[in-house]
Formats: structure tokens, sequence, C-alpha cells
């Protein structure tokens, strides 16, 4: 059976990066970028996939900083040596048989969604996410598997609960009512993860948290009422696009480990 492995690039090569207490220079960027191929072939070999999709995001502003200028604001930039040094990167994984996509005005994960999304849809086989990042794990709520390169560990339906209190499903509206600070997302004031769980155990999702909102009678009512406008500004920020023109074919994307 056929199995697409969707790849976070920037995932796997920015913790390799940082993970060098070495301050930024040329040589640690050369020296991160090779062990970040070695963690691309690492996962090639374990997973065995007949087709892969390399998701890099593009760099600059995207749809999402069109919403909220304060998107990311919060997070450092990427050294400049390790960004001069990327394209040369994308050159080395195509020359091992990748296919980078990385496309204007959206993210890597939008990317990877709509990869996955239309995989899945299409009934082609297994898929498999590996990233380490939160909003992705939604994608196991339409049979996408993810895996943890860094613990090489499975994240499963399971997993989610255990570690999140919700259902992958419902991990986009987690992260819309608790905010995800890595990203700015900012979400309701002092509603934290457990607090998020409880309420979308409790109601089922965010439409009905909110709808419930309305006549809870709580110092928490009261400040998902007052947040009305922020968490639906952070439920759209949270949204991955399953839209997204990858000017890529199934076939373009076909892997052949030899």
């Amino acid at each position: 059976m056929a199995k697409l492995l969707a790849i976070d690039g920037l995932n796997i090569v920015r913790r390799v990066y940082e993970a060098s207490p070495e301050p930024d220079s040329d040589l640690k960027a050369s020296i991160a970028l090779r062990h970040a191929l070695s963690s691309f072939r690492n996962v090639l070999e374990a997973h065995a996939p007949t087709h892969v999709l390399a998701a890099f995001d593009y760099g600059g502003n995207n749809w999402r900083h069109a919403l909220y200028p304060r998107y990311r604001e919060g997070r450092a930039p990427m050294p400049s040596y390790l960004r001069d040094a990327l394209p040369g990167f994308h050159q080395r994984l195509r020359e091992v048989g990748l296919h980078v996509v990385t496309i204007p005005e959206v993210e890597a994960d939008d990317v990877i969604a709509t990869g996955v999304t239309r995989w899945l849809a299409e009934g082609r086989g297994e898929a498999i996410v590996a990233t380490t990042d939160k909003d992705l794990h939604c994608l196991i709520a339409d049979g996408a598997l993810v895996w943890d390169h860094f613990k090489g560990e499975w994240h499963d339906d399971a997993w989610v609960r255990a570690r999140f209190g919700v259902a992958p499903e419902r991990m986009l509206d987690l992260l819309a009512l608790m905010g995800d600070p890595t990203d700015g997302v900012p979400g309701v004031d002092k509603v934290g993860m457990k607090t998020a769980a409880r309420l979308l155990n409790a109601y089922g999702d965010l439409d009905a948290v909110m709808a419930g909102a309305g006549i809870l009678k709580t110092p928490l009512g009261e400040r998902l009422r007052a947040g009305r406008e922020i968490l639906a500004l952070s439920r759209r920020l949270v949204q991955l696009k399953t839209d997204v023109r990858l000017g890529v074919t199934w076939k373009m994307l076909a892997y052949d480990a030899h």
C-alpha cells in the first residue's frame, strides 16, 4: 500500500540548529544542516514511504499576518546564517530524491494539511506527519499519524487525549481558547490548556462553548464573553488551510529509496 510521509522541514532544521549551544555562525549553520540531512535520511529509512512531501515555510509574512499583524511577533527571527544556507539545503534534499514544496504566503503547516487531507480523502494509503508542532496533531482526526523524530515515538488519538485532554478533532479549538504564545495567537485571557479542555469536553466544540458562555454566571463566563472577538480571531489564526495550490502531483512526490 502507498504511504505518504509529510515532513515539517523547518521543525527538524530549527530543532537541530537550536540544540547547539554554539553562537550563530556559518559553521554552526553548516554543521546543523548536515545533522538535519541525517535526520531526514533517518526518517525516510524508518518509514519507507512511497511518497514524500517535504514542506518548508516560504519566509516573510503570510495570510495570518494579514489577519493579525502581531502574528509571530514574539518569535525570534531565523538566524541569518541559517536562512542564507537553506537554499543549498533544499538542493541537497532534491539530490536525495525529495521534492521540496514551499509556497508564498502560506506556512508549511498549510502545505502539509492540504497534502495529507487530499491523500487520505482520495484513499491512497496511510499518511505520516513528521513534526513536533501541536497544531498538526489535528490531522490525526483525518486518519494520519504523527511521528516525533526527536523522541522516536508515535502520536495517535490516545496520545493526543492523554497529552492535551481533548480528541484530535478538537485540537484547533483548544489552541484558539488557550492561545499559542509560540505563534502569538492571543486566545482568551487566563484560559489555559486544562480549562480549555474542560470547556470543550463539557460543551462539545468551540461554537457550543461560546453559546454556553452567554449564560455562564462565573468569572470564566465573563472572560469568555469579553474575549469573544479575540477568540474569533484566534480561531481563524489556528485554522489550517486545506486548499493550497501545491503545484505538484503525486507522481512528482513519489520517492524511491534506491
